[in-house]
């Protein structure tokens, strides 16, 4: 006898008849009509997608529906991206739905792709055309709707932000049947107009449908002939369409636009008054530093009457110390000749003819002597009148003047003189301070006053 064959419980079929379902259909594409839509308490929906022959349950859970930006409602016809699986506490046949977009959509889809591509291939997309934003932008225009809630955004961020930039509307239609040529003849309007810094291409969040007349192709190559930078600001940080990659920026919201294309006001200011206050302490500390070198300088400087009195000072010191030399020198050598006289008087009487030779020599010594000191005496008296002569103030007493210019130089010259210029005149007694109105070369006649 053969054994019986197993026998499974309810559990294990539905658990078998799941993975049999789930291997052999992969996810896949659903057409078809909501009914029965309820949202539960933990946000999941529930729901049956039907058409004329059939219908099957269905599940969408919270981490996958947060991303319809749109409400479903009973009767809509809807496309679903969705895994065919068995609920198996109750054997029931469903889609677990990840992806749900309204009916037809799918067209548009391909028609975005097939744009996107073309025009990449055409580099309307390559990052090296894309322009830079003016830093500080005088006049912005804004191309949008002046019915549409994303207009006041941008304006309340615009005056927040940069309140000085004049704002210039384009306005045009952006939703409906014809709003794409419309924005493109706005876009070539403001260009040839050329009144503006900076576009902001703005719309409030939408369906793809809404969305759709930025994704058209004239409004596109309206972007790329645009000759002022043009800032894309459409839809929702999640919504992406062809203005997207062919403007020069890409803004995630139309305020995110706004903010783009301007610098913060405050922020500025404030960068601003940190500079200013940098400036001042680096000038503070540079004038510390120049004064401190300036008190230096002027402790090494000194007047040339006072290193005059040094020098004769210092003069007269030597000339002291010279005398005393002499009279030591002098009083050494008598001393010695005294010491052998006595010594030769000792040794043997001289007789006194060699007596009166040796006073003979004795006197020419003390003449000798007398006539070197009187010469050096005489050396003296000339270094120091010499130095007397050199003394400017000895100059000035004698009524000559020294002229400065208002840079301090010397003037020893006519040539190095202005007519017109202001010196500086240095007098025995005081000084004074004159214009010159003419001047005269020895060589050459006086030059007329002008």
């Amino acid at each position: 006898m053969q054994p019986p064959p197993a026998i499974l419980s309810v559990a294990e079929l539905n658990r078998l008849t799941r993975l049999a379902i789930e291997r052999e259909l992969p996810l896949l594409w659903v057409a078809g009509e909501l009914s029965n839509f309820t949202q539960a308490a933990s946000g999941h929906w529930y729901f049956t997608l039907k058409d004329a022959q059939a219908a099957v349950r269905c599940a969408m859970f919270r981490n996958r529906n947060q991303f319809v930006d749109w409400r479903p409602v009973n009767g809509m016809h809807v496309e679903v991206r969705a895994q065919p699986t068995l609920y198996e506490p109750r054997g029931e046949f469903q889609l677990n739905v990840e992806v749900m977009r309204r009916a037809g959509l799918g067209a548009l889809y391909e028609a975005f792709a097939r744009l996107k591509e073309k025009l990449e291939r055409e580099g309307l997309f390559d990052p090296a055309r894309k322009r830079p934003l003016p830093t500080y932008p005088r006049t912005i225009g804004i191309v949008t709707s002046p019915k549409a809630a994303a207009l006041r955004d941008v304006l309340t961020t615009l005056a927040r932000r940069w309140p000085a930039a004049h704002v210039i509307l384009y306005p045009t239609p952006v939703q409906g049947e014809g709003a794409g040529a419309r924005i493109a003849a706005a876009l070539d309007t403001a260009g040839m107009r050329a009144e503006c810094d900076v576009l902001l291409l703005v719309r409030g969040g939408g369906s793809l449908e809404d969305l759709w007349a930025f994704n058209e192709e004239v409004v596109a190559r309206a972007i790329a002939a645009c000759p002022i930078p043009v800032v894309a600001g459409v839809g929702h940080e999640t919504d992406f369409t062809i203005t997207d990659f062919v403007a020069d920026r890409r803004a995630p919201t139309p305020t995110g636009a706004a903010q783009m294309a301007t610098p913060d006001a405050a922020e500025l200011t404030q960068h601003l008054q940190h500079l200013k206050r940098r400036l001042h302490m680096d000038l503070a500390r540079r004038l510390n530093t120049l004064a401190q070198r300036l008190d230096g300088l002027a402790q090494r400087l000194r007047h040339p009457a006072q290193r005059l009195a040094q020098q004769r000072r210092h003069l007269e010191q030597l000339a002291r110390r010279l005398t005393l030399a002499q009279s030591a020198r002098l009083a050494m050598l008598r001393q010695a000749l005294h010491h052998h006289d006595k010594r030769l008087h000792a040794a043997l009487p001289l007789p006194k003819r060699q007596r009166q030779q040796l006073d003979t020599l004795l006197q020419r010594l003390k003449r000798a002597t007398g006539l070197l000191l009187q010469q050096r005496r005489a050396r003296l008296d000339a270094l120091a009148t010499h130095l007397l002569h050199l003394n400017p103030e000895a100059v000035l007493a004698r009524g000559y003047s020294i002229v400065r210019r208002a840079d301090g130089h010397i003037v020893r010259a006519s040539h190095e003189l202005r007519i017109g210029s202001s010196i500086e005149i240095t007098l025995a007694q005081g000084q004074a301070d004159a214009c010159v109105t003419e001047l005269r070369d020895l060589q050459a006649e006086p030059r007329a006053k002008q």
